[in-house]
């Protein structure tokens, strides 16, 4: 019930707020948060980064993932279009040093561009490592 004044000419009521229990709640509130605070763990997931490799492949297969999902595979002697079914079969014949031990085999860079959906890009991997392809990598830009 607010209290009462009675000075001058008629009864007033005092309209302020007591703020005491409001800052006893903010500070029990504060303590607790500075005391759960270095409790909670964040979570965070250790991603790899990219740097440049020592010594960059010789001559290495490209395959481009177009928008519209088109395959081409670029070699030494050119451009051939693929498809997903017939990758793994078009890269092996034309190229056999794929297969060899780790390394001596020729490698595989797979360039997609960044607009595609993942699951294409994981497919065309899926494939090749099916067929036993055993250098297989992703080209990608590095900025600063």
């Amino acid at each position: 019930m607010p209290a009462v004044s009675s000075r001058g000419r008629g009864r007033r009521t005092i309209s302020e707020i007591n703020m005491v229990p409001f800052i006893d709640v903010m500070l029990v509130l504060l303590i607790i948060f500075m005391v759960t605070a270095p409790l909670i763990t964040p979570s965070m997931i250790n991603v790899p980064k990219i740097g440049r490799a020592d010594k960059q492949p010789d001559k290495p297969i490209f395959v481009e993932i177009q928008k519209d999902e088109r395959i081409q595979i670029r070699l030494k002697t050119g451009t051939v279009p693929s498809t997903i079914d017939h990758l793994a079969k078009d890269i092996v014949e034309r190229e056999p040093a794929v297969k060899a031990d780790k390394a001596d085999a020729v490698p595989v860079v797979i360039s997609a561009d960044k607009s595609l959906k993942y699951e294409t890009v994981v497919q065309v991997m899926d494939t090749l490592q099916r067929a036993g392809v055993t250098r297989v990598g992703l080209s990608v830009q590095t900025g600063k």
